[in-house]
């Protein structure tokens, strides 16, 4: 496996579409378990994912407890 095929892990700063387009696997949890509607908005090019979050009033632990489970989710 090259440098170019790892993946690197989901962090706060990336965007929405970037993450959707990347890590096509984590789309439904995001929707089913976050109500995270907004991957399919024109926002999502320039929304990060904690942007995205603290609109949705995940924070803190929670939004930690989300970059957690969608980093499990691309291993």
């Amino acid at each position: 496996m090259t440098k170019k095929d790892k993946k690197q892990n989901i962090n706060a700063d990336m965007l929405i579409a970037e993450i959707v387009e990347c890590y096509p696997v984590v789309v439904d949890y995001l929707i089913n378990e976050y109500e995270f509607h907004c991957i399919n908005c024109v926002l999502a090019g320039f929304e990060t994912l904690e942007e995205g979050a603290q609109v949705h009033g995940i924070t803190g632990s929670e939004f930690k407890k989300l970059l957690n489970k969608l980093n499990s989710l691309i291993k």
